[in-house]
């Protein structure tokens, strides 16, 4: 593939999926949306293309780190709502520049440490577990009156996420596969999704988002787990397919476990 196809790809495939979740928040709901938005679209994008970039193992190297920077991407969700819900004056503004730093401050720490997949997984289950424990008292809100997102607003939307994947994956080789891994698992969807949505329909839209984004995350934990096992062995190719295949098949779980325990929510 030549660099200017590749190019291509990468602004097609991120601009098209990261629009998607902003039309299922406005027309099916914020709670979906949250934990769709644990679905390995971002991540996905940026370890196959810095797979396609840099070999199959170096994307697998990366990604035991992008499973320990799942963390992270916790971490910036959870600023972002304690700052969003304690200002009164350029609430979106200052939650997204404080949640941004807090999540390169911890990407940096989990950088710092040589970690094995299994560590990875271990510390990404607990900080899972915390964070769904600390979002439990966030009520479900659906949209209300709808207002519906202009063509300029999802452009914009489409163009930031965008910029965020050429950003990773251009910088991948110049920053070696750690900082690679943890800078992959940015929320590059969730994060500018949560931006437009708060700008458009509020802070309680919002944080519904934020309150099942950690139960959807176990998609992204079983994707990337998959693809740090697989790549070596499989290929880029076929080890993105399996990794689709775990992930999806996670939600599909988490999906009949909801309609068996059913619970009293206002969506």
């Amino acid at each position: 593939m030549s660099p200017e196809a590749l190019l291509l790809a990468k602004i097609i495939t991120s601009a098209t999926m990261v629009v998607g979740l902003t039309l299922v928040a406005e027309h099916v709901s914020p709670r979906v949306a949250g934990v769709l938005s644990g679905y390995p679209l971002g991540v996905a994008i940026a370890l196959f293309f810095i797979g396609i970039e840099n070999g199959a193992d170096f994307a697998a190297s990366s990604a035991i780190y992008t499973v320990a920077g799942f963390t992270a991407s916790l971490v910036l969700v959870y600023v972002y709502y304690q700052i969003a819900r304690r200002c009164q004056r350029w609430q979106v503004l200052i939650a997204a520049t404080v949640s941004v730093i807090a999540f390169v401050l911890a990407a940096g720490l989990l950088r710092s440490f040589h970690l094995t997949l299994a560590t990875a997984i271990l510390i990404t289950i607990i900080t899972i577990v915390v964070a769904i424990m600390q979002f439990s008292m966030i009520a479900n809100v659906k949209v209300g009156k709808r207002i519906g997102f202009s063509f300029w607003v999802l452009a914009i939307r489409a163009a930031t996420a965008t910029a965020i994947v050429l950003f990773i994956t251009g910088l991948a080789a110049q920053v070696g596969t750690r900082w690679a891994g943890v800078m992959s698992a940015f929320p590059i969807t969730l994060f500018p999704f949560m931006l437009i949505l708060h700008l458009t329909y509020g802070a309680d839209q919002v944080f519904t988002v934020i309150k099942n984004f950690p139960l959807g995350m176990g998609s992204l934990l079983t994707y990337t787990t998959t693809i740090a096992l697989a790549y070596p062995s499989l290929g880029v190719g076929v080890g993105t397919a399996l990794g689709f295949a775990t992930a999806t098949g996670y939600l599909i779980a988490l999906a009949l476990l909801a309609q068996r325990f059913p619970k009293n929510a206002t969506e």
